[in-house]
């Protein structure tokens, strides 16, 4: 049987689960429903024999959380596609379909969001079974998920009559955008109405026909972003001019709603897109109260309630219903359930006065592992730095800084030095600690199985992470990265 090549589409901007999300880190990047980024969770769906190895679309920016998460969780992707800026899904998929049909063009494809939830897997997989036959005949199929209750936030799909031959198939009448309420109510009355869950099946080459037909500036804008793309150690980094010329559209919207070959295979698997907190609470885990509890608490007399609280925060609340109360390192975060999804016009005024908490939290990631800002005043900035086992910060110097480093936890290779050509190492252990002068060539590295944990203070009139002058770096950053 040919292998099914799934196409991960991870975009998103972190605004509808924000402060948990940021645009520096969707929700795809977080361990929201289990101990598994989402991202993660959708690579092992499509883990059987009958899968390929994945290909990853996502942005420029995401790299290196990309990378380490589909790492740490076992998956090798077949390829990873760096969008310099997002586009919505049809170049996305358009992307997809040419890497994969540049080894195999009639190669079978699922494209799937890495940020949705799949409870029931035995009902995907039959859905995939019941729909393979019409992809493998050029149809474009799309799975549509059987309505539990009136949703107004999703898209809907009306089904037709069955294709020929293949009855668990249907024909689609019609794509409908986001409903009122008395609409999808009458949807769900109705029946042969199906939330959109933006999970398409097809060959590859009858995808990009489908471009070609409908939606030709996109696929050329692909065709042209790939051809003159550059491959930078695992990833491949489409040219951004030649991308930008794509017009950003949805993929229902460019194809699946003017092609006549869409077929949808109606499945009730226990779909979400985890597209806010209300859903969020919905698929969650809850107590016998009702509530959605992650982190230390302390609740009484609280009930059907999201309650959140990160990693050294502690969240306390007395006779509260139906509420959203979440605490990062640098935000909280409360709203009624029914007004959470508010959260994206304040996100959007906070963005608008410049407020740094709006787009990244306390602790930023990188490909060798996290430092997360303590205090920072006239002068001077507190970091506590994390670096994983076996990895190493780039070779590098600052015009305007000096950096001292106490060694808390693990054993840290220090390379220090005036210039590149008169350089020491040695090694710092817990309770040791070292100087690196401004100018001085410096790397921090972790030899050692354990992770490697330290505190930074530095000290000078300019501290931004744009003075970073790098000479040599793993991961292909240049000095502005």
């Amino acid at each position: 049987m040919t292998k099914i090549h799934p196409l991960l589409l991870s975009g998103g901007s972190g605004s509808r689960l924000w402060p948990l999300s940021r645009p520096a880190r969707p929700k795809q990047f977080l361990p929201l429903l289990s101990e598994q980024p989402m991202i993660v969770e959708t690579a092992h769906r499509f883990g059987g024999a009958e899968f390929a190895a994945p290909v990853l679309i996502c942005n420029v920016e995401h790299r290196f959380l990309a990378a380490e998460a589909l790492r740490a969780g076992g998956v090798a992707p077949a390829r990873i596609i760096l969008e310099p800026e997002g586009r919505n899904t049809a170049p996305a998929i358009a992307l997809g379909a040419l890497a994969v049909a540049d080894k195999d063009p009639t190669a079978l494809m699922i494209a799937a969001p890495a940020d949705a939830e799949i409870k029931d897997l035995a009902a995907f997989q039959q859905a995939i079974d019941a729909a393979r036959p019409a992809a493998e005949a050029g149809k474009l199929a799309t799975f549509g998920v059987a309505p539990t209750h009136p949703e107004t936030g999703y898209g809907y799909i009306e089904a037709g009559a069955p294709l020929a031959g293949i009855d668990a198939v249907r024909k689609i009448t019609r794509f409908v955008e986001k409903p009122d309420a008395d609409t999808a109510a009458r949807y769900l009355a109705a029946g042969g109405f199906y939330w959109n869950a933006g999970l398409f099946m097809f060959r590859a080459d009858a995808v990009l026909a489908a471009f070609r037909e409908h939606a030709p500036e996109i696929l050329e804008a692909a065709q042209r972003a790939l051809a003159n793309a550059h491959v930078d150690n695992d990833f491949t980094r489409l040219d951004p001019a030649a991308f930008a010329k794509a017009p950003s559209e949805p993929f229902d919207i460019a194809v699946m709603e003017k092609t006549e070959h869409g077929a949808v295979a109606p499945v009730d698997m226990g779909w979400s897109d985890v597209g806010g907190f209300a859903a969020l609470w919905e698929v969650a885990e809850k107590s016998a109260a009702g509530n959605a509890i992650v982190g230390e608490t302390a609740l009484r007399d609280v009930r059907n309630s999201l309650v959140w609280a990160e990693p050294g925060r502690m969240l306390t609340a007395i006779g509260m219903d139906d509420i959203v109360a979440v605490a990062t390192e640098d935000v909280t975060f409360i709203a009624p359930k029914s007004r959470a999804a508010e959260v994206k016009t304040l996100l959007a005024e906070l963005k608008a006065a410049g407020c740094a908490e709006a787009l990244s939290s306390a602790t930023v990631y990188r490909p060798w592992g996290s430092y997360r800002t303590v205090e920072q005043g006239p002068g001077f900035l507190v970091k506590r730095i994390t670096v994983k086992p076996r990895s190493k910060l780039s070779l590098q110097y600052h015009h305007h800084r000096a950096e001292h480093w106490v060694v808390v936890e693990g054993v840290a290779t220090v390379t220090c030095g005036p210039n590149a050509d008169e350089l020491k190492t040695f090694d710092l252990e817990p309770n040791q600690s070292t100087y690196i002068p401004i100018g001085a060539v410096h790397r921090l590295e972790n030899r050692y199985e354990r992770s490697l944990s330290l505190i930074e203070v530095q000290s000078g009139h300019i501290l931004k992470e744009e003075d970073i002058v790098r000479l040599d770096d793993a991961y292909g950053r240049s000095s502005s990265s």
